[in-house]
């Protein structure tokens, strides 16, 4: 199997995930893609591409975003002839340079994706996420977003629930009676382990660690390179599942994402992406769906967001 890794100011992790990534099981190249990082990240990938021929990296004259990164990572390895032997880099994982393998986490998501040759179109993969503390990531496993749904509560709770399409929170429903009592519509973006599975089927995985057939990620197209940072994750999934493969977390595989290592460099960029990539993925899924007044609601409840949202990231850098 082939490594994707993209850096930008990564040098707190990207060490320890390359050390990793060079211990593990299964793996026959490691590619890393490096977005202009000013903080040491460059450096410390040379000094691992220098002990293990199987690290390669790319040093990006710019930052063109995360999708496009990845792109020429998974490109890099199939055109070098980077892996040895039949079918070597038959599968790609994708993997944040903040999420920490085990030995055995990768070869773990092969076999449970082989394991799975029943599924005719293929089967994408992503890994139980849990922070330093143990504590599970929401992102790990989401419904698609709803943004109709996210129009019918109030405009202040509209503003809070929007980044939650990413990260996994709860969209509003029109279906949530006034004194909260549930109804039909109100469910979270983020769906509840069920470790009584072996494989859960969601929308979407976290792109902090996916891991596909080359022959899945090819036929949908790779990373939709639209996206400069965040939801592409989410873009990629739907697409998966459009073509007929499975989108499901792998429950029994745990790996540890130290979250916001690069997110916390720039806050401004980062949140104008994350705002920028909600439009696009609206634009793309649902829009031709909506009438005009919703599109435009919907454009403008995202915007406004924006500032309070830098606001609130750079009050949390500084604590």
């Amino acid at each position: 199997m082939a490594v994707v890794v993209v850096t930008y100011q990564s040098a707190s992790t990207i060490d320890d995930c390359l050390q990793r990534l060079r211990a593990a099981h299964g793996v026959a190249a490691i590619r890393v893609v490096d977005n202009l990082s000013s903080d040491g990240s460059l450096a410390i990938v040379q000094r691992h591409a220098t002990a293990d021929p199987r690290v390669r990296f790319i040093a990006n004259p710019d930052n063109p975003g995360f999708a496009l990164a990845c792109n020429q990572g998974a490109a890099d390895v199939a055109g070098l002839g980077a892996c040895s032997g039949a079918g070597a880099c038959r599968w790609l994982a994708f993997v944040n340079p903040d999420a920490l393998v085990e030995t055995d986490t990768l070869i773990r998501l092969r076999a449970l994706a082989i394991a799975r040759a029943d599924v005719a179109n293929g089967i994408l993969l992503g890994a139980d996420l849990v922070d330093e503390d143990g504590l599970r990531d929401p992102a790990a496993r989401r419904r698609n977003p709803d943004f109709v749904a996210m129009f019918a509560g109030m405009p202040g709770a509209l503003l809070r629930r929007f980044p939650d399409a990413l990260r996994g929170g709860r969209a509003i429903s029109p279906d949530r009676s006034a004194n909260g009592a549930p109804r039909r519509g109100d469910r979270p973006l983020a769906i509840a382990p069920d470790d009584t599975q072996l494989l859960q089927r969601v929308d979407a995985v976290s792109g902090a660690l996916m891991f596909l057939s080359r022959d899945l990620f090819e036929r949908i197209g790779g990373f939709d390179e639209g996206y400069r940072l965040h939801a592409e994750d989410l873009d990629l999934c739907r697409r998966a599942s459009a073509a007929g493969a499975v989108v499901a977390v792998a429950n029994q595989v745990r790996v540890v994402h130290v979250r916001g290592v690069s997110s916390r460099s720039n806050p401004w960029f980062v949140e104008w992406h994350k705002h920028r990539g909600l439009w696009r993925y609206f634009s793309k899924f649902e829009a031709d769906r909506r009438g005009p007044l919703l599109r435009a609601a919907v454009f403008t409840a995202i915007w406004s967001r924006f500032p309070f949202a830098v606001t609130r990231a750079l009050l949390r850098n500084r604590s």
